[in-house]
């Protein structure tokens, strides 16, 4: 098997996993929703859990995976996400579902910095674009389309739409990362200038010629992701309620709530092939004010007309932001296993800190439902001003 055969196999990889994923996180709030009658303050404070755990074991899986080899990472973190799926499908109380979650939070982060860096292992400079291109567009494609199935597969069957059908599928990627890592062993090892190992990794020239350093560009990229992450999870996490106040079923939640993530998979696709947007500022930031737009209409909005146009801008904005993440810690640096697993805890944090504080904003004004709204607003604010001041200070 060629290296190009490999790396088609680690795009499955990715696909499956993010089927598995969304199936589960996305659909997880309507299930703790309608089984424990969850309501957005509740859902939010779960979200934190999962979060706060994320932040850790994103460190922590991406050194390991760097250290004792991604497809040893992989095999282990799709063996216990089929037992945490299968466990989760089996229990019945709260404190087992908080459990799960918990868990959860753990195994998943032995997948995703491995396959991060699987893509991009032994690429030259113009391969990682390409790879990172294939990369995002492959699992934002796979994410579009669980969400927008999710609901009525959710209306079908609960419990098999968030934990019996993610466990199947984390099994079905055991068996192919086991077929891949015999086939890896065989493959002949990919060609190399013989002083190549010599040579360190440097970011493309494009990065030269700002007035920042490449690093700094990582650091802000850094930066915003979380805040991106802290719209997104805060959105995810309250979309049960948001789809009562619209008069939506899950279904219906899937089909008109899901237009942000085909939203995010154009931007990837437009940013894999246009890379005017490397190593310049102005696009980080324009992304960054349309986040903070689109999402206080979302989630404010009380027409499902001006909740559907929002997610446009939302789709893109996140899209160029994660983008901007993941592409400048392959691209800055060697230590792709570990940039990865950096990458992955900003997006953990991002996960803990803005459901938490909209779930502590309910907690302390429960008179007013859209306090947690206002909240996070407020925090996403914060984070563009810290986004320039970092910018300035850098350039400075």
């Amino acid at each position: 098997m060629t290296q190009r055969q490999l790396k088609a196999g680690y795009f499955t990889l990715a696909a499956l996993n993010t089927l598995a994923t969304c199936y589960f996180s996305n659909y997880l709030y309507f299930f703790l929703r309608d089984r424990f009658g969850f309501q957005d303050r509740q859902n939010l404070w779960v979200t934190a859990l999962y979060g706060l755990i994320y932040v850790f074991s994103a460190w922590q899986c991406g050194r390991f995976a760097q250290r004792r080899g991604f497809l040893t990472s992989l095999k282990i973190g799709f063996v216990g996400l089929a037992l945490v799926m299968t466990a989760g499908a089996l229990l019945n109380s709260m404190p087992g579902m908080l459990a799960v979650v918990a868990l959860y939070s753990v195994v998943l982060l032995f997948t995703w910095p491995a396959l991060e860096a699987l893509v991009s292992e032994n690429e030259t400079q113009a391969g990682v674009q390409h790879m990172v291109g294939i990369y995002n567009t492959t699992w934002a494609a796979a994410a579009a389309f669980a969400y927008f199935t999710g609901g009525s597969l959710y209306d079908w069957s609960h419990r098999g739409a968030v934990f019996w059908l993610p466990a199947i599928l984390c099994t079905c990627e055991l068996a192919l990362v086991i077929y891949l890592a015999r086939q890896a062993r065989k493959a002949e090892p990919p060609p190399l200038k013989p002083a190549a190992a010599e040579v360190p990794h440097h970011p493309e020239p494009g990065a030269f010629q700002q007035p920042v350093r490449p690093a700094t560009f990582l650091q802000m990229a850094w930066l915003a992701n979380p805040f991106a992450y802290v719209a997104i999870n805060t959105l995810i996490a309250v979309m049960p309620g948001l789809a009562h106040k619209l008069a939506l079923s899950p279904t219906r939640t899937g089909l008109f709530c899901s237009v942000w993530f085909f939203g995010r998979l154009a931007a990837f696709a437009i940013l894999w092939h246009w890379t005017g947007w490397h190593y310049r500022f102005r696009w980080l930031l324009a992304a960054f004010i349309a986040l903070i737009a689109s999402f206080a209409t979302i989630v404010l909005a009380e027409q499902l007309w001006l909740v559907i146009a929002a997610q446009v801008f939302f789709g893109f904005a996140v899209g160029l932001i994660y983008y901007s993440s993941l592409f400048y810690s392959m691209d800055v640096g060697d230590t792709k296993g570990e940039h990865g697993g950096l990458h992955e805890a900003a997006i953990g944090i991002g996960i803990c800190v803005g459901p938490a504080v909209g779930a502590a904003a309910l907690q302390f004004f429960p008179e007013h439902p859209q306090a947690g709204a206002y909240a996070v607003s407020a925090l996403l604010l914060a984070g563009l001003v810290g986004l320039i001041a970092l910018r300035w200070k850098r350039s400075a």
